[in-house]
């Protein structure tokens, strides 16, 4: 009998046994023969996808096990500041990523096998939210070390990596061209998308650290040489971005007035200088810069005033003009269009922002490439020439007999971005990009090194962890010390010695003249027990796991104030609201603790012999919740094989 569709969203029906699995088979016999193989529990913490999938690393099960109660906090810490602490030693941004990162660890996340994944960014955000309420600030940083280096922009990577190397020690003075700090997150996302009062207050979070100077409307290559750096910094962080919007690659583009790069049109959008665009607006694109500027432009609608300083192209191309507050209070609606190259499945936008738009009145065109930009007597452009298109090895394919006229006043190109390298012509490896090594450094010039979209535009929360990298490598460069090897799978991983240190049960110190030279033991305080980590080289898949331990738990959805397409004009209120404590407790009961036991108690309620058993309650913190009697032992697997987790292993012993 086939499930109905929509049970199987409300009930699913995981089975332990894919079908032809259907004889009873009886483990008596094989339980009280698995003596012979001298295989015993041991307990494997491994990287969950979530984490693996993070590009900054996040220990994403760590906090969302103290947000769900199960890692108690120090005493005389709350959880909530406990679980923020968690989340900031990868990201300082929880507050601002929780609202607009697209979230790789949720397609990642292993519960998407069972029903739904959780919701990580909602819990995030909720962290982040409550920090800034409460006045939550990061750990004192250490004494200076006497070296001081150059960040060179201010936007996510340059501010992460401000955090990370404040935090070994080091000194920073951060070179920003613009007014303000926070890059893409002040400059290329919209207010209603990213508070800003809450980017202050997680800008401000980071420089309360102390010995971060900022110096603003410096523009290296052009205001300070290259060379003068060296002179005064220890070493050279390049995290400057990618400012520079591509342009369309069709006859007509260049040089035409009204046609304007994303990025430009939503820089001027943030500063406040825009305050109409125009009546028929195209923006091409497909990524999340483009439902950007498509949201923007239903919400500022247009002006029925004449004039050049009416043209919203008047106010993107020159940074200094801005419109008149006027314009916008006798604003009507725009009509606006997003093409795509892709289907709306394989666009890169997030799926529910797409939707959103569209809620809002955006028409969506996908499979859809561009042709040439129309142009009009005066110069400007009148429309966009399009057809159907087909991707073939990566490449649009026009569909012969579909070409067709999109009329357009303002024609926006979010079709990529490029980095703004005059002056630094030195440092350009012929892309407009700045070369990398694995560790971040700038290749052939020691002292120097960069992150984020400045080596490959990609996500922010990519940029973020690049600077955690590159500041390791600039700490190393600085102490004179060699680059570690970075691991296999090189994020935030859980630390049970430093667990056990901070609970007050760090094991004994280990003397060779008084104990002997020990290979091994069971119940020694100098060592932990039955315990390996592999986090560093193993992500647990979701075939490791007892899925038929978890229940149907939906999944605590944010709630959106989306405006409808009538009532867009002039929105500008956020639009995603916070989850309540109660619910972001709840949602972290979702996460299956993959790799890391979650002190469920199955191994010690179906080891047939006993031999599993609770940590007396003195010794036991996250991550030795169990332990083994390996004398009673007979290496039946069972508690392997009920461990929902993944968490024990029958690795020990030959």
């Amino acid at each position: 009998m086939v499930t109905p569709g929509n049970e199987t969203k409300t009930k699913p029906s995981w089975r332990r046994y894919v079908d032809g699995q259907q004889e009873w088979e009886s483990w008596t016999d094989k339980i009280f023969a698995q003596d012979t193989s001298h295989k015993c529990p041991t307990y494997v913490n491994k990287t969950p996808p979530c984490q693996g999938s993070c590009p900054s690393g996040e220990d994403i099960r760590g906090w969302l096990a103290i947000v769900r109660q199960q890692e108690k906090p120090p005493a005389g810490v709350s959880w909530e500041e406990y679980a923020f602490q968690r989340a900031s030693d990868a990201n300082p941004f929880p507050a601002l990523m929780g609202r607009v990162c697209p979230a790789p660890c949720q397609v990642g996340c292993n519960r998407n096998e069972l029903e739904d994944f959780v919701g990580i960014n909602a819990v995030e955000q909720f962290l982040g939210d409550t920090a800034i309420a409460n006045g939550y600030a990061f750990a004192p940083a250490p004494a200076l070390s006497g070296k001081r280096v150059a960040i060179i922009g201010g936007g996510p990577a340059g501010l992460a990596g401000a955090y990370q190397l404040r935090r070994l020690g080091h000194a920073c003075t951060i070179f920003e061209a613009n007014e303000g700090l926070g890059g893409m997150f002040r400059y290329g996302i919209p207010g209603y998308r990213v508070p800003r009062d809450t980017l202050d207050a997680e800008i401000q979070r980071i420089l309360d650290l102390g010995e971060i100077e900022v110096r603003f409307k410096t523009k290296v290559g052009l205001d300070v040489a290259v060379s003068d750096l060296d002179q005064e910094f220890d070493a050279v962080l390049w995290t400057i971005g990618c400012q520079s919007g591509r342009g369309l690659p069709v006859p007509g583009w260049a040089g035409t007035p009204n046609c304007v790069s994303g990025v430009a049109f939503l820089k001027a959008f943030n500063e406040g200088r825009m305050k109409v665009t125009a009546e028929r607006v195209v923006c091409v694109g497909g990524g999340d810069t483009s439902i950007d500027v498509v949201s923007v432009a239903r919400r500022l609608g247009h002006s029925t005033k004449t004039g050049p300083g009416a043209l919203p192209e008047a106010v993107v191309r020159d940074g200094y003009v801005a419109h008149d507050s006027a314009l916008a209070a006798a604003a009507e609606g725009a009509h606006v269009t997003l093409t795509s190259l892709f289907t709306r499945e394989a666009m890169t936008a997030s799926e529910h922002e797409v939707h959103d738009a569209t809620y809002e009145g955006v028409t969506i065109l996908d499979g859809v490439m561009p042709l040439e930009v129309l142009l009009g007597a005066d110069g400007r452009a009148t429309g966009l020439k399009v057809a159907d298109c087909r991707m073939t090895d990566g490449r649009p394919v026009q569909v012969e007999g579909t070409e067709r006229v999109l009329p357009a006043d303002l024609i926006v190109s979010a079709i990529g971005q490029g980095g703004d390298l005059t002056g630094l012509e030195a440092l350009d490896n012929g892309r407009g990009f700045i070369n990398a090594d694995k560790l971040y450094q700038v290749p052939n010039r020691p002292g120097h090194f960069v992150a984020g979209d400045i080596v490959r535009p990609h996500l922010l929360t990519t940029a973020i962890g690049a600077a955690w990298v590159a500041a390791d490598s600039i700490d190393a460069y600085l102490r004179h010390a060699e680059q570690r090897r970075r691991p296999k799978v090189d994020v935030h991983h859980f630390n049970l010695l430093e667990k056990l240190i901070e609970a007050d049960l760090a094991p004994t110190p280990f003397k060779v003249q008084d104990q002997g030279d020990l290979r091994g033991t069971s119940d020694g305080s100098y060592a932990i027990h039955n315990y390996e980590d592999r986090s560093g080289a193993e992500v647990i898949g979701q075939d490791e796991l007892f899925l038929a331990h978890f229940n149907y738990h939906p999944r605590h959805l944010r709630q959106e104030e989306v405006p409808s397409a009538e009532a867009v004009l002039g929105h500008f209120k956020e639009r995603v609201i916070g989850l309540t404590a109660t619910e972001a407790i709840d949602e972290a009961k979702r996460c299956m603790s993959c790799g890391m036991c979650f002190e469920c108690d199955n191994c010690v309620i179906f080891c047939p012999q006993g031999a599993v058993y609770r940590v007396d309650k003195g010794s036991r913190t996250t991550g030795r919740y169990v332990a083994t009697d390996y004398a009673k032992c007979i290496g039946c697997h069972i508690c392997a094989d009920v461990c929902p987790t993944g968490y024990i292993k029958m690795g020990l012993g030959e």
